[in-house]
């Protein structure tokens, strides 16, 4: 789509800034989009930045996504091309310490709004450790003593927190009211839908959020094993436990002495499936199931869309997600 490219005003852009919505930087005295029948022209980093665009923008909004349906996003390297629509846009959209190479482009960029969703919740460290995995004991809602391993992998945020934010409803949500602030500033002519859309997603999610809730109460066992080390945050806000396999890289074999603990583990929590993702290879996923006895389903880290998701939406594929985990922890 050629879109025509705008200016942020200086007044809007203090107003963005004193909310801490990302780095910004002036171009012009002129608004975003003031009245001359263009959209709002953002560039969002991968597929949970885009749909947060899309849902809140509306038809005031036009969105390029980085990183395209299939692509695995970790591994992005920014093309010339990709390069020069960046610099044609009005705001990009992308959540730093995920891809590094769109963190080095934005960081070069001379795109007038840069919103960084990193900034607009918080990340928790959920065992990123650069020697493979921390371990800590904690109790379940049983009261059992557990040991409870996550492994890191190189996809962290700077200060080595997880940046998987948008697999957490509540986080997620907290990253949408701040890109609807953000686009209300950027765009003020069309603040008041951006407003109206943006509190109908939060709604949705904070309804998602209690679907899961609910879904996960009652629940056999707390353990779940995964190839990639996405999961922590959401593991965290229902009171599960992330189990990786390989976080360095999803599609690495498992060492044997990993084998044996996950072996241990699944037989003394109760684990009975090990999950695997859409964008990158089960084998890892189906050997260890195979070594270890367990059953295999799909559990989504939602970085993209593909003809093989469990769903066409971000809503979609979370809600597959649930009825996923509420099969393998035996929840009622």
């Amino acid at each position: 789509m050629n879109v025509r490219r705008h200016h942020i005003s200086t007044a809007a852009l203090a107003a963005v800034a004193a909310l801490g919505l990302g780095t910004l930087t002036a171009c012009s005295s002129d608004s975003a989009a003031a009245g001359d029948g263009g959209t709002f022209d953002v560039v969002a980093s991968f597929y949970p930045m885009a749909f947060l665009a899309e849902q809140i923008g509306g038809e005031h909004v036009s969105v390029t996504s980085l990183t395209e349906p299939g692509q695995e996003p970790h591994d992005l390297e920014i093309s010339a091309r990709q390069t020069a629509r960046l610099e044609e846009s009005d705001a990009a959209l992308y959540l730093k310490g995920l891809q590094p190479s769109v963190d080095e482009a934005i960081g070069q960029s001379p795109v007038a709004v840069k919103i960084d969703a990193a900034t607009l919740t918080s990340l928790e460290g959920h065992g990123a450790e650069a020697d493979g995995h921390e371990e800590e004991h904690a109790e379940d809602e049983h009261g059992h003593e557990h040991a409870e391993e996550e492994h890191g992998h190189e996809h962290e945020h700077e200060d080595g927190k997880d940046p998987h934010v948008w697999l957490d409803p509540v986080k997620y949500a907290e990253v949408a009211e701040g890109v609807g602030k953000a686009f209300e500033k950027a765009d003020p002519d069309h603040a008041a839908d951006y407003r109206k859309n943006t509190a109908a997603l939060v709604g949705r999610l904070n309804d998602l959020d209690e679907k899961f809730e609910a879904g996960l109460a009652d629940r056999k066992n707390s353990v779940f094993i995964t190839t990639h080390a996405a999961f922590g945050h959401l593991a965290e806000r229902y009171g599960l436990t992330q189990e990786a396999i390989s976080g360095l890289d999803p599609e690495s074999e498992p060492s044997g002495a990993r084998v044996k603990e996950l072996q241990e583990t699944a037989k003394a929590d109760g684990v009975t499936t090990v999950f695997y993702e859409t964008l990158v290879s089960d084998k890892t996923a189906k050997t260890l199931a195979r070594d270890t006895g367990l059953g295999t389903d799909v559990l989504d880290p939602l970085e993209g869309i593909t003809d093989a998701s469990r769903g066409d939406d971000y809503f979609q594929v979370m809600e597959a997600n649930l009825k996923a985990l509420r099969t393998a922890l035996g929840a009622k």
